[in-house]
């Protein structure tokens, strides 16, 4: 088992545009905590929000291209 598998960690990239980076690093350094503990609560904070979002699927008027009609 490596270390990861032990502690529940696992490296991930992420792409965000420059000046989100930025903005995330300034409240990183503000507060005294990492990039990675930063985005982190972010999301626990958002996660009920977000799972509230409608999907693709949800969106009025969408339907699979399977079920569309031919052009």
């Amino acid at each position: 088992m490596t270390a990861v598998e032990q502690n529940g960690h696992r490296k991930l990239s992420l792409y965000f545009p420059e000046e989100m980076i930025g903005e995330i690093q300034n409240h990183a350094s503000r507060l005294d905590r990492s990039l990675s503990w930063v985005l982190q609560r972010a999301w626990k904070i958002s996660r009920d929000r977000i799972r509230l979002l409608p999907g693709t699927n949800d969106l009025p008027g969408w339907r699979p291209p399977s079920e569309r009609a031919p052009k």
